[in-house]
């Protein structure tokens, strides 16, 4: 038998959310946006001309990075575009967590860290949340080769203070620390506030959630210059062309409306509110949502039990198989019209 499975790199991959695709199904399982992107981004598909497929992209980015730069006031320079958060992240854990020491990150927040900790080869550890799933911030002053944590955290939804992240970077001038806001337009402040301040703080952003482009996939990095020109030499390392035309130019025109921005992201936040006092009223108890999902337990029923209910009247929500959160489920914000739909079915079900 051949020797070549021995120089394999093998991994236990990363699991997206289901992606199902049925006829009046209700999806509130992948923290996507009920709301269609910006009308000039329809506008720029409407227009696009096929024939400019021919040529190479920008492989600087740069309309876009300009664009970013200024709606969120830094320089051209700080500024990091890449395919999707995830895209930009994982060239993150490449270009900065390179110390023997372990990286770290919490025990209950994106499982895709421990993977990419994993296959890049990056020990790790992962301190616990305290009981009602808060960081602990004293468990960051270890020794470590790095740092990263979503803020607000997912799937708890919980969003940490300024304060809490300036302590933590204050404890950590010798390593970069990451901050991912995938969900961060929906409550609180960004750290971007504090890039200034330090310069090994990376924030990293994406357009799938509050710009309604989870499928053009988009993300952004905004940090110092240096931290930034260390991830375009691994970028360009890799793979130069990152991003393709049509996503650069339907990306401008997202930055570009603010107004219909701030419209649907308020809608979405207005809708949440609603939605906890409805499940309040159902049995259900949760974490203060700073993000487009509520992270919910119900006081009798079983979380598993109610998601194989919803599952089979094509409600599709997500439910963790995970200790400390086996009994939660996380519920998208969808529109006010599925989120009643949602609420009648728990009712009857309920009800039985």
């Amino acid at each position: 038998m051949s020797n070549w499975r021995e120089n394999v790199r093998k991994v236990v991959p990363y699991v997206p959310g289901e992606q199902p695709n049925k006829p009046g199904m209700i999806k509130l399982n992948t923290n996507e946006n009920p709301y269609p992107p910006a009308p000039g981004v329809q506008k720029v598909l409407d227009s696009f001309q096929a024939d400019s497929l021919r040529l190479y992209p920008d492989p600087a980015v740069t309309e876009l990075t300009e664009c970013l730069a200024e709606y969120y006031g830094v320089g051209k320079e700080q500024v990091f575009v890449g395919v999707g958060s995830d895209d930009v992240l994982a060239m993150a854990f490449m270009t900065f967590f390179n110390s023997d020491k372990p990286i770290l990150f919490p025990d209950i927040s994106y499982s895709f860290y421990s993977v990419w900790a994993e296959e890049f080869r990056i020990p790790y550890i992962r301190p616990a949340l305290d009981d009602n799933f808060k960081l602990v911030k004293e468990d960051y002053y270890q020794e470590n080769g790095g740092i990263i944590f979503p803020n607000p955290n997912a799937p708890t939804a919980i969003y940490e203070p300024l304060e809490t992240i300036e302590d933590i970077l204050q404890h950590n001038k010798d390593v970069v620390v990451i901050v991912d806001e995938a969900y961060i337009d929906f409550g609180g402040q960004s750290a971007m506030s504090l890039i200034e301040k330090y310069d090994n703080l990376l924030v990293v952003q994406t357009f799938s959630k509050s710009r309604s482009m989870a499928g053009m996939r988009i993300g952004f990095a905004v940090g110092n210059p240096e931290l930034i020109k260390y991830l375009n030499d691994v970028k360009y390392s890799f793979n130069s062309y990152t991003m393709n035309r049509t996503s650069i130019c339907c990306g401008v025109e997202a930055v570009k409306d603010d107004a219909y921005f701030k419209e649907t992201t308020a809608k979405i936040i207005a809708t949440r509110e609603w939605a906890k006092e409805e499940l309040k009223k159902l049995g259900f108890s949760f974490t203060d949502s700073m993000a487009n999902f509520i992270f919910a337990t119900h006081d009798s029923v079983p979380a598993k039990e109610i998601f194989g209910a919803l599952r089979e009247a094509n409600i599709y929500v997500r439910y963790f198989n995970s200790p400390r959160i086996d009994n939660y489920l996380r519920i998208t914000i969808g529109t006010e019209g599925e989120m009643e739909k949602l609420f009648g079915f728990l009712r009857t079900y309920f009800e039985k």
